[in-house]
């Protein structure tokens, strides 16, 4: 340093000196007049409110010998928005200062801090007023205004409370479960003050309200509890926050809808079957044991979302009968029968069997993975078999009934012939 100053040009030397100096003075000066105000300040800082001047907003109290009413008591401001810190005086103050904590703002008209977001609105006799821009978050806390009287020093705070709009930070993805299932949503929000979250379940039937928490459990979900669900954030600052989560619940198909059709002989006839599955079902229709498909002579298979439509382009006495309709998907299949029958009655369908409405014979739904159409037609090949089997086995049972009858009938007729005594042995 000393090296540095020898090789220093005189001039620049002594203007270097100069300002050193008069930088000493200016913070001399300074300190005598406003050091009883920065004293106060941070003994009211250190001490709370204990150290201010209790004074009523806006009705002048006197307080020694210098009179001025309240500041305000708090300033609340949105993010973003400017505030202003207003501190009212009369002609005895000689010396005013703006602090926030235990940092100098202002004294007087000169500026201490180096945010450019703070500035001096007026310095009068009566009012000493600045002004913070663009506020935010961390600008919320006290501040204080201190002023030096004829005798003494005196303090007033006011405290900055900075309000932020809700956002929603973190909100939980679309979901696909399957019926019977759990899930868990999640909703976390931001804001000052602390907003307010609310579910609620937006259905076509109706919107209900379901939780006031961040997290919504849902435990053995089933249909009727799909669709959206809406996360609002809210805490009067601004309009409520909304987002939603969409929720899909898989199923198993059930048939909807399916009735026997009557068609005379040379008209066109269609029997439909639809069906209520997610993922949407899939349709096979069957006479019998034997698939019908596209293309079949007079035949056309038309399938969509959620139904079935076949049709006869021109029915016979050969196409009148039984027809099952199989609807499926990945968690699982279930059937119906359809009649299509003789309206005009000269078939030898019963009528009165043929004009009932969709005979539902919907089996239970089976929980398995339906792989494929073969899978399918394998399973009604079983059902088939198993049925005639059962009729079978009926018929060996009514034999076997009546040869033990006959058993029973003979051994009796023994029994007779021989007498009854101590030993014998009665069937009755």
């Amino acid at each position: 340093m000393t090296g540095l100053l020898a090789k220093m040009h005189p001039s620049l030397f002594w203007a270097l000196l100069a300002a050193m100096a008069s930088l000493l003075l200016f913070q001399a000066i300074f300190l005598s007049r406003f050091l009883p105000l920065l004293i106060q300040a941070a003994s009211a800082d250190r001490t709370g409110s204990a150290g201010a001047v209790q004074l009523e907003a806006g009705v002048p109290v006197r307080s020694g010998d210098a009179t001025f009413p309240k500041a305000m008591d708090n300033v609340t401001v949105r993010q973003g928005e400017s505030a202003i810190l207003r501190c009212l005086v009369d002609n005895r103050v000689t010396r005013v200062a703006w602090l926030n904590r235990s940092s100098i703002l202002f004294a007087g008209n000169d500026k201490w801090c180096l945010d450019s977001r703070v500035e001096i609105v007026t310095n009068t006799q009566t009012q000493y007023v600045i002004q913070i821009k663009d506020v935010n978050v961390y600008d919320e806390g006290p501040y204080t205004c201190s002023v030096q009287t004829d005798n003494h020093p005196k303090t007033l705070r006011v405290y900055l409370i900075v309000q932020v709009p809700p956002q929603i930070v973190e909100i939980s993805s679309d979901i696909s479960i399957n019926e019977g299932g759990n899930i868990s949503l999640t909703c976390i929000a931001t804001g000052r003050p602390d907003p307010m979250i609310t579910w609620r379940h937006i259905s076509p039937k109706a919107v209900g309200f379901l939780s006031e928490d961040e997290y919504l459990e849902i435990t053995s979900i089933t249909r009727e509890q799909s669709g959206a669900y809406e996360c609002s954030a809210s805490n009067d600052v601004a309009p409520p926050i909304v987002q939603r989560v969409n929720v899909t619940v898989n199923y198993a198909p059930y048939i909807s809808g399916a009735k026997s059709t009557g068609v005379p002989v040379g008209q066109k006839g269609i029997l439909q079957c639809e069906a209520s599955a997610v993922p949407s079902a899939q349709f096979l229709w069957y006479k019998d044991d034997k698939r019908l498909t596209e293309g079949q002579k007079g035949l056309k298979v038309e399938n969509k979302a959620f139904f079935s439509r076949l049709t006869f382009f021109n029915v016979s006495e050969q196409d009148y009968g039984n027809y099952t309709c199989v609807a499926f998907n990945q968690l699982g299949n279930t059937n119906a029968s359809i009649i299509l029958y003789d309206s005009s009655g000269s078939t030898s369908v019963a009528p009165r069997e043929a004009e009932r409405e969709a005979e539902m014979e919907e089996q239970e739904t089976v929980p398995v993975t339906v792989r494929g159409q073969v899978a399918v037609e394998a399973c009604l090949r079983i059902l088939h078999r198993t049925e005639a089997a059962v009729t079978r086995l009926a018929g060996d049972i009514s034999v076997i009934g009546q040869t033990i009858q006959e058993m029973r009938r003979e051994m009796e007729t023994l029994l007779g012939q021989g007498g009854e005594g101590p030993g014998d042995i009665s069937l009755s």
